[in-house]
C-alpha cells in the first residue's frame, strides 16, 4: 500500500540511487590521510571543492532526515504496513552501507570498520528474517536506534569534509576548528563501531533460540 510514509521511504530509495551515481562519476579523488585534503587550495568560507561531493552530501542529509520521518509518520498515522517494514529497514541499511563502503574508498573509513558494519547489517536481517518465519518479531532496541543515530552523523560529518574541505574551516583556522572537527569524526567513528557491536550482540541474545536450532 503505497501510503504517506511508504512513499517517503521509495523517496529515499531514489536518494541512495542520487547518492551513489552522483559519487560514480562526479570529481571526488581517492585521499590517503586527511593531509591531502587540507592540502587543497581554499576558494572561501563554505565553497565546495567538490560539485559531485556537495550533491551526494544533501542527498544523504535529506535521505537520513526521511528515516526518521516516515516511522514517525507511520505510528502516528497509524499507517504501518508489511510493505513499510520490508522496505523501511532495507532503504536504511542501503544508505548507511553505501556510504560506508564509499568513505572506505575515499580513504576517511578504515576498511576493517566497513566489514564490522556490514557484517553486523546482514548478521541482523538474516536473524530477524528467520525470526519472522516462526512469527517471532525481535524489536529494535534502544541502541540500535542510537546506531543508526551515530552511524548517519558519522557518514554526514565525512561527506561535508570531502564536499568543502578545507574550505569549511578557512576562516576559522586559528582556532584550530578543523582539529576539532577530526577529532569529532573519530569520536563518532569509534561510536559507530562500539554500538554495532552492542547492538549486534543484544540482538542475537534475542535471537538466541533461532541461532542454535
Amino acid at each position: 500500500m503505497l501510503n504517506l510514509p511508504n512513499s517517503i521511504t521509495l523517496v529515499r530509495i531514489l536518494l541512495v540511487l542520487v547518492f551513489t551515481i552522483v559519487l560514480a562519476i562526479g570529481d571526488i579523488t581517492p585521499i590517503h590521510g586527511e593531509s591531502s585534503i587540507d592540502s587543497l587550495p581554499t576558494q572561501g568560507y563554505f565553497i565546495p571543492i567538490s560539485i559531485a561531493g556537495c550533491i551526494a552530501l544533501w542527498a544523504f542529509v535529506v535521505g537520513a532526515i526521511s528515516d526518521f520521518l516516515d516511522g514517525y509518520l507511520a505510528r502516528k498515522l497509524n499507517l504501518v504496513t508489511n510493505f513499510g517494514k520490508l522496505i523501511d529497514p532495507l532503504a536504511d541499511k542501503i544508505l548507511v552501507c553505501s556510504a560506508f563502503v564509499y568513505l572506505t574508498y575515499v580513504g576517511m573509513c578504515p576498511f576493517w570498520v566497513t566489514i564490522v558494519i556490514l557484517f553486523r547489517e546482514f548478521l541482523v536481517t538474516g536473524l530477524r528474517q528467520v525470526a519472522a518465519t516462526q512469527n517471532f518479531v525481535i524489536a529494535a532496541d534502544w541502541c540500535g536506534k542510537w546506531k543508526t543515530g551515530i552511524q548517519l552523523a558519522y557518514c554526514i560529518a565525512c561527506l561535508v569534509y570531502l564536499a568543502y574541505g578545507p574550505n569549511l574551516f578557512e576562516p576559522l583556522h586559528s582556532l584550530s576548528v578543523g582539529t576539532i572537527a577530526a577529532y569529532f569524526r573519530e569520536t563518532l567513528m569509534w561510536g559507530s563501531v562500539i554500538l554495532t557491536l552492542w547492538s549486534g550482540m543484544n540482538y542475537c541474545i534475542q535471537g538466541r533460540h533461532f541461532l542454535l536450532k
